[in-house]
């Protein structure tokens, strides 16, 4: 479904199991920044009633997992870090085009959204399945299932206004160009490091 070309290697999980903490404040910050994102849309396209009312609900719902995230690391006698730089995002940026029509832009702009939430959701889906504490097992269980809606959602957007723009064209590239930033990456406790 998420269209991925390279996969994370698990040996990914054995990294982050290490720094549990890092792992957490990374998330949380990673949260924050896609509610964000939803929220900058918004501003940028508030002439799409239905793009708006959608993405203000993901926007919500992305400052919940944020919360979720934060009460498990103070559950856990942690304390939430500071903002993290994410290097993935920041490289997966230098992909959108731009120059060109507000409407490029904003299709641009919701694959980008969607790589990440599509990133996301697969990281989840391993940790999920190969981290060995039962309680962030779930929790990463629950999360790429509300990460694979999202992904849908800014897919979805693309391809109902950019009616005039190759969208599955464009979807490849950002696949293919996601492919080689991603290489990379998967050597961190971070949720896209």
């Amino acid at each position: 479904m998420l269209h991925l070309k390279l996969a994370t290697d698990p040996r990914w999980v054995n990294i982050v199991e290490k720094n549990i903490e890092e792992i957490l404040t990374d998330h949380a910050w990673c949260e924050q920044k896609a509610a964000t994102n939803a929220i900058t849309i918004i501003t940028l396209n508030s002439e799409y009633p239905d793009l708006v009312t959608d993405l203000l609900l993901l926007a919500q719902e992305e400052l919940e997992h944020f919360q979720m995230v934060h009460e498990i690391i103070k559950k856990r006698g942690y304390t939430l870090g500071r903002e993290r730089r994410d290097s993935y995002v920041n490289e997966l940026y230098k992909f959108m085009n731009k120059g060109g029509s507000r409407l490029k832009s904003m299709v641009d702009r919701l694959l980008f959204s969607a790589m990440i939430e599509a990133r996301s959701c697969e990281r989840f889906k391993l940790l999920s399945e190969e981290i060995k504490d039962p309680e962030l097992s779930k929790f990463y269980h629950d999360l790429m299932i509300s990460e694979a809606g999202h992904y849908t959602t800014f897919i979805g957007f693309a391809r109902k206004y950019g009616q005039d723009i190759d969208v599955d064209k464009r979807w490849q590239e950002l696949v293919a160009f996601e492919a080689e930033v991603i290489k990379n990456y998967g050597k961190d406790e971070t949720i896209h490091g």
